[in-house]
């Protein structure tokens, strides 16, 4: 998760002076992300804002997930599009993104028409609420905490057996993951959970 402050509209929304403590990832408990997640647009619920994931933290999400070429990988809140396009990238895995936000939308296209890897993945302007992941076999996801907790019960009851679920630095509340593993940067340290159906 990239914390510099950025002034452009196209890059994360992130306040003025927010500095979090060495170690922790404490945008989840930030009144100013709180504010700025689960409110209500004209597509939909936003369940967080706009962070982009760092490119260790997305390599490190799909290590855990175990992603690979059979595998079709949802990302739920997508943003630029970078899991999916990295996934394709690597494994040649076939991807759909979703995100609220069209001009989210429209840069991943235009992120995966350069990376030349557009006959892999689609992504979709529509609320992730409204989706149907049953032919997922693995998703990722970055939101808040509160918003993870609004779509657990949607992961439990659409995933099959044997599908896998990959976020970072916030959990899904009392529901233990499988497993868990840490990447460092030179700010911070970022945790990955890994769920198995």
């Amino acid at each position: 998760m990239n914390r510099e402050n950025r002034s452009s509209r196209n890059q994360p929304l992130v306040p003025r002076g927010f500095k979090p403590k060495l170690g922790q990832n404490s945008v989840g408990r930030d009144p100013f992300f709180q504010r700025q997640s689960n409110r209500q647009s004209p597509e939909g619920i936003r369940l967080a804002p706009y962070v982009r994931t760092l490119p260790l933290v997305v390599d490190a999400m799909l290590d855990l997930a175990q992603v690979g070429s059979e595998d079709t990988l949802y990302d739920l809140g997508c943003g630029d599009g970078r899991i999916l396009i990295r996934a394709a990238q690597r494994f040649g895995t076939r991807g759909v993104g979703v995100d609220i936000d069209p001009e989210r939308i429209l840069e991943a296209q235009q992120r995966a028409q350069e990376a030349q890897v557009q006959d892999r993945v689609t992504f979709l302007q529509q609320d992730l609420l409204t989706l149907d992941l049953t032919p997922a076999t693995v998703v990722s996801c970055y939101l808040l905490p509160s918003s993870h907790l609004l779509i657990r019960d949607k992961l439990r009851s659409q995933l099959r057996p044997g599908a896998r679920l990959v976020t970072h630095s916030f959990d899904m509340g009392d529901w233990p993951p499988t497993a868990t593993t840490t990447v460092s940067d030179v700010i911070n340290t970022y945790t990955i959970y890994l769920w198995r159906i």
